[in-house]
C-alpha cells in the first residue's frame, strides 16, 4: 500500500468499551457509563469508606434495573450480617436473594490452623456452576485481601490474584473486588505486597473517609480506567437512605436548558418593578447582606408569592428551626403557617455542624425531589462554608446552582457578608458570579439610626434599576420607600425625615408669605378701585356739568338767532 493510499485509506472507528451501569447517581456520569463490562474493576479504601456498601449496590442494581443476576463473595463478614446493615437502603435483599442475587460466606474460620498452601481454585469452580445456574452477569469479591493475607508468601498472593483475574476474564463476568487501601493503607497499614492488584485491574477506584476540622467527609477518586475517558479528579459522596449518592459532573454540551422569560414575583411589588417584572422562571438568586439586614425577611416574601401562586417550595434554613422561621416572619405580615398545612411549603430545619456541605447538598436534593418542588430557597447557603467544609464548599454551591438549573427550579439563597464596608461577598463560596441576580442589602448608619438599603448588584438579561431604595419593614408588610437624594447623598430614616420636613416647612412659609402679600395687593387693589370709583364720579359729574354747560350755550345762540330774525321781520332789515 503506497503512501497515498495510506492518507485515503479510512480507519473504522475505536470501539468504546462496554459498560456496565452501576446504577449509582453521579458515578456513572464519572464513568461515562459505569463499570467495564467483562473486565475486573477494583475498589480500595480503609474501613468506613464505602466499598463494601459500593459493591453491593453495583450488584443490587444490575439485578433490579438491568435484570443481570449476580453473585456476592463475602471474605470478611458472613452474608447475614450484610444483609441486615444494608436493610436500611430498602433494596429488598431477600426478594432479590430468591432469583437474581446469591450470597456465598467464604470467610476464614477462626479456628482454621493452616497446613500447607492453599488456593482458590475450589471456590472458583464452585463459582463458575452457581453462576451458570442463575445466568449471573456480575460477581463482587469482598474483602479479598483478607484470604490472601492467610497465604503469608506475595508470590502466592500473586499467583491467586492472577488466578481470579483470568477466572473473571474467562467467565465473562463483570467482576468487582474490593481491598483495604487508599489513605488508610498509607496511613495505617502496611500492604505494598497488594499494590500490584492496582496495575492488574481494568479500573480502579480509590474511596477515602477523612475527618477534616471535626467534619466527616467522603470522596472517591478513578485511578485508571482502561480503554476509557473519565472524571480523574476527586468527587464527593454520600452514603444517605437509599445507598451511595456521588458528586458527579454535569457535561454542559449534553444537556439542553431552554431560557425562559417568565417573571415571577419576589413577593415585593416595587422590587418586581425595579427588576423589571421580578425574577426570571428558573433563574438562581442571591441575597447577599451582613445579619439584620432582612436576608431572610426577603427570601420569606418570595416564598409567600411562591405558595399563593400555588407552587410547591422548599425552604431550608440553617439559623431557625420551623416554629421560629414561621413566627418571625409573621410579624412583617408574611404568614406562611397555612402553607404548611396545606403542604405546599415544606420547612425543614439543618444544623451546618451536623454534617459535610455534601450531606446537605443531597439531602436538599432529596428533600426537593420528594416534595416535588418548583422553588427552593436556602437560608443561608454561606452555612455551607462553615468550619470542616471550607475546601468543599465552593464546589457543592456550584453543584447546587447547576442542579437547580437543570431541574427546572427557581432558586433564592442569601448568603451572609461579614464586611460590611464592602460591597463583595465575604464568604469562601464566591457564588455570586454565577448567580443570575444580585440583591445586596445593607445599612446607613447615621445620627444614631440604622436604616436598611436596598440596590441590585446584577440581574442577568434585565433592565434593572440602579438606585438604592430603603427597604421598610412593618407589621403591614415589606415594600421599599422611593428613592430620595439631597447633595448627592440617598437620605433614609430621620434624616430624610427631617430633610422632608424642613423643605415642607420651606415650603408652607412660601406660602404664607405668598397668600400675605396676596392679601396686601388684594387691599391695594380695592383701594385704588375704591379711589378709581371716586374719580370716575367725579369725571362723570365734570362731564355732565359740560354736557349741561354746552346744552345751555347751544339754547342760547337758538333763542339769540330767533330774535335776531324776528326783528329782522320787523324792520325788514338785513341785521348782518
Amino acid at each position: 500500500m503506497n503512501q497515498k493510499t495510506l492518507l485515503n485509506h479510512k480507519r473504522p472507528p475505536p470501539q468504546s468499551i462496554p459498560k456496565a451501569c452501576t446504577g449509582i447517581d453521579g458515578f456513572d456520569d464519572i464513568t461515562n457509563g459505569g463499570l467495564p463490562r467483562g473486565r475486573t474493576t477494583l475498589f480500595e479504601g480503609g474501613p468506613g469508606s464505602g466499598k463494601t456498601i459500593m459493591a453491593l449496590q453495583t450488584l443490587v442494581n444490575g439485578a433490579r434495573l438491568h435484570n443481570e443476576p449476580g453473585i456476592f463473595v463475602a471474605f470478611e463478614e458472613s452474608s447475614e450480617r450484610i444483609t441486615i446493615n444494608a436493610a436500611k437502603f430498602g433494596w429488598d435483599l431477600a426478594d432479590l436473594q430468591r432469583k437474581k442475587l446469591f450470597f456465598l460466606d467464604a470467610q476464614p474460620s477462626l479456628e482454621l490452623v493452616q497446613s500447607g498452601g492453599f488456593d482458590l481454585g475450589g471456590m472458583l469452580a464452585a463459582l463458575s456452576e452457581k453462576a451458570r445456574e442463575i445466568k449471573a452477569k456480575r460477581v463482587v469479591f469482598d474483602a479479598v485481601d483478607v484470604v490472601l493475607a492467610l497465604m503469608r508468601d506475595p508470590a502466592a498472593e500473586q499467583r491467586e490474584v492472577y488466578r481470579l483475574h483470568e477466572w473473571l476474564l474467562a467467565s465473562g463476568l463483570t467482576g468487582v473486588m474490593t481491598a483495604k487501601g487508599g489513605s488508610y493503607q498509607a496511613k495505617v497499614m502496611n500492604y505494598q505486597h497488594l499494590g500490584f492488584m492496582q496495575f492488574m485491574v481494568d479500573c480502579s477506584v480509590v474511596l477515602n473517609h477523612d475527618v477534616v476540622e471535626g467534619v466527616s467527609q467522603r470522596n472517591l477518586r478513578v485511578l485508571k480506567y482502561r480503554g476509557a475517558n473519565f472524571a480523574e479528579n476527586e468527587s464527593p459522596f454520600l452514603i444517605g437512605d437509599t445507598g451511595m449518592e456521588v458528586a458527579g459532573a454535569r457535561e454542559w454540551s449534553n444537556v439542553k436548558v431552554p431560557p425562559t422569560r417568565e417573571r415571577i414575583s419576589s413577593g415585593v411589588p416595587r422590587l418586581d418593578a425595579m427588576l423589571g417584572g421580578g425574577y426570571y422562571r428558573n433563574s438562581s438568586v442571591l441575597i447577599t447582606g451582613v445579619p439584620g439586614t432582612a436576608k431572610s425577611t426577603l427570601s420569606g416574601t418570595f416564598v409567600e408569592s411562591a405558595c399563593l401562586r400555588g407552587e410547591k417550595t422548599l425552604y431550608v434554613s440553617f439559623d431557625s428551626d420551623v416554629d421560629e422561621v414561621v413566627r418571625n416572619l409573621t410579624s412583617v405580615n408574611v404568614r406562611l403557617e397555612r402553607f404548611v398545612k396545606k403542604g405546599v411549603l415544606h420547612v425543614i430545619w439543618e444544623r451546618s455542624i451536623t454534617g459535610s456541605a455534601e450531606s446537605h447538598l443531597m439531602r436538599i436534593k432529596s428533600a426537593a425531589k420528594e416534595h416535588g418542588a418548583t422553588c427552593v430557597v436556602i437560608d443561608p447557603v454561606s452555612a455551607l462554608s462553615k468550619l470542616g467544609n471550607r475546601a468543599t464548599a465552593t464546589s457543592v454551591a456550584e453543584r447546587l446552582l447547576d442542579w437547580t438549573k437543570t431541574a427546572g427550579i427557581t432558586l433564592v439563597c442569601t448568603s451572609l457578608i461579614t464586611d460590611q464596608s464592602t460591597q463583595t461577598e465575604g464568604t469562601p463560596l464566591q457564588i455570586s458570579t454565577l448567580a443570575d441576580t444580585w440583591i445586596h442589602l445593607n445599612y446607613l448608619v447615621h445620627a444614631g439610626e440604622r436604616n436598611r438599603g436596598l440596590s441590585i448588584i446584577k440581574s442577568r438579561g434585565t433592565a434593572h434599576s440602579n438606585q438604592v431604595r430603603e427597604l421598610l419593614l412593618s407589621d403591614q408588610g415589606v415594600t421599599l420607600a422611593d428613592a430620595y437624594t439631597a447633595g448627592g447623598e440617598v437620605l433614609m430614616g430621620t434624616l430624610r425625615w427631617e430633610k422632608e420636613l424642613a423643605v415642607r416647612t420651606a415650603l408652607e412659609e412660601g406660602l404664607r408669605s405668598a397668600k400675605q402679600k396676596q392679601v396686601q395687593i388684594e387691599l391695594e387693589e380695592a383701594e385704588l378701585e375704591a379711589r378709581l370709583k371716586g374719580i370716575q364720579i367725579e369725571l362723570d359729574a365734570k362731564r355732565a356739568q359740560k354736557k349741561a354747560l354746552t346744552r345751555l350755550g347751544t339754547n342760547r345762540n337758538a333763542e339769540l338767532n330767533r330774535k335776531k330774525n324776528r326783528l329782522r321781520e320787523m324792520r325788514g332789515v338785513d341785521l348782518k
